[in-house]
């Protein structure tokens, strides 16, 4: 695996340099910008582990202006914010949307190591979690349509009699479509089938004005508010 990187933006050359020598002392990989718009825009073409070290007061693009950039962005990171003076509003709101920490430039090298480590460790849990997701999407995406009206009904607990009523198909059809779809998404019973469809999110949004069979003539879609932060729905 690629080892993860500190990525450290800051409009002061100073500052980078002397924060890239401590880290780089410390056996971190860094990579260092003297913007945010140029850190993005590396981070385009670069989707490998890390966090930011980013300075709260840049001009063009401040902290929290990179944060919900980064936020919306295909290879979210997260992030460790350095300011010269503190600032209770500023820190509060980047908390608040996410941050993992907010410290001052002369804090001790122990707690911002300790800070990064933090962060590096959560980007580690992040892309496991988005791995997971994409295995799944992937699963769910072989199933077709039918077979997505079919498990509509069998997570909502109908017998195959009741289904092939209500989808007006021959229950013989109904017990293929089954068999299908426990084989494409490797399951073995209709409990690990319903956590599994709870897991993807694939129904999620059906309700009274929504049924079921609506959702499920959609693409299988996978969503987590952990994954897509703050995007909501289904992912781009």
């Amino acid at each position: 695996m690629t080892a993860p990187v500190v990525h450290i933006v800051d409009d002061d050359p100073s500052v980078l340099t002397a924060m890239s020598r401590l880290l780089q002392a410390s056996g971190v990989a860094v990579r260092t910008f003297a913007s945010a718009p140029e850190f993005l825009a590396a981070r385009e073409q670069d989707d490998g582990p890390g966090c930011v070290l980013a300075d709260m007061w840049m001009p063009g693009m401040n902290g929290l202006q990179l944060q919900s950039a980064l936020a919306r962005s295909r290879h979210p990171l997260p992030i460790v914010f350095l300011t010269g003076h503190g600032d209770i509003p500023s820190s509060v709101r980047a908390m608040r949307d996410g941050a993992d920490d907010f410290l001052e430039k002369s804090a001790p090298k122990e707690r911002l190591l300790a800070a990064l480590r933090q962060a590096l460790s959560r980007d580690g849990q992040e892309r496991e979690a988005r791995a997971r997701q994409r295995e799944l999407r992937a699963r769910f995406d072989a199933l077709t349509k039918r077979e997505m009206e079919v498990l509509s009904h069998v997570v909502r607990g109908r017998l195959n009699k009741q289904i092939a009523g209500d989808l007006d198909i021959h229950e013989r059809t109904v017990k293929l479509h089954r068999t299908s779809i426990t084989t494409k998404l490797r399951v073995q019973s209709v409990a690990e089938l319903t956590r599994l469809t709870d897991a993807a999110g694939v129904f999620r949004g059906a309700g009274p004005d929504l049924p079921l069979e609506a959702v499920a003539g959609r693409p299988a879609g996978i969503y987590s508010p952990d994954i897509e932060r703050g995007s909501g729905g289904y992912p781009r």
